[in-house]
């Protein structure tokens, strides 16, 4: 049927979007799975839950299990996977499966990393998508209009060399910035 991608920086409602996408599916009496890397455990295991407070009851999966994903969609009309940025590059390939078999697939990650690269699969899933949705959010330095996500440590950038691809957190890691106020990292 179709594949869509919501993306953005961090802040910019793309769990909230998912969830009123899905709610609204459920609501019009289709039959809807929510699923979320297992790793995404900031506010709850068994639920997409936004910075908002927004939730939906949803199942983790490991990286392992994304291949399981196409044999259990065969009972839902509707597939939504939040945090896909986490997820193996098979979700890709498992996405189009669940799309040629007639499924509406939703699919909500950040686009980019605080490096400005690609995250995960994520430009390969919008390289395939139906439709986009890219978002964006408040720039936490300025009030203007943020695409791309800073890391902070202790209030300062973090490193390039020294500091991790991945890592799960909210406003004490991350904050949203426009191309003005966004800070290179540099090498340690």
């Amino acid at each position: 049927m179709m594949i869509e991608v919501i993306t953005g920086p961090m802040y910019s409602g793309k769990s909230d979007e998912l969830i009123r996408r899905l709610t609204r599916a459920h609501i019009g009496k289709k039959k809807v799975l929510a699923v979320k890397p297992e790793i995404d455990n900031r506010y709850s295991d068994f639920e997409i839950v936004s910075h908002a407070g927004a939730k939906i009851a949803a199942q983790p999966i490991s990286k392992g299990d994304i291949c399981l994903l196409e044999r259990i969609s065969n009972y839902f009309d509707v597939i939504g996977i939040d945090e896909a940025q986490f997820c193996s590059d098979e979700i890709v390939f498992q996405a189009q499966a669940m799309s040629s078999n007639g499924k509406l697939v939703i699919i909500a990650g950040l686009d980019m990393t605080c490096f400005l690269t690609p995250f995960g699969p994520m430009g390969s899933l919008l390289a395939v998508a139906d439709r986009v949705q890219k978002l964006t959010a408040v720039c936490h330095r300025c009030g203007e209009e943020a695409s791309l996500t800073q890391r902070v440590i202790d209030g300062k950038v973090a490193h390039f060399d020294s500091d991790k691809e991945i890592l799960v957190g909210g406003m004490e890691s991350y904050e949203a910035r426009c191309h003005d106020c966004f800070e290179r990292p540099l090498s340690a």
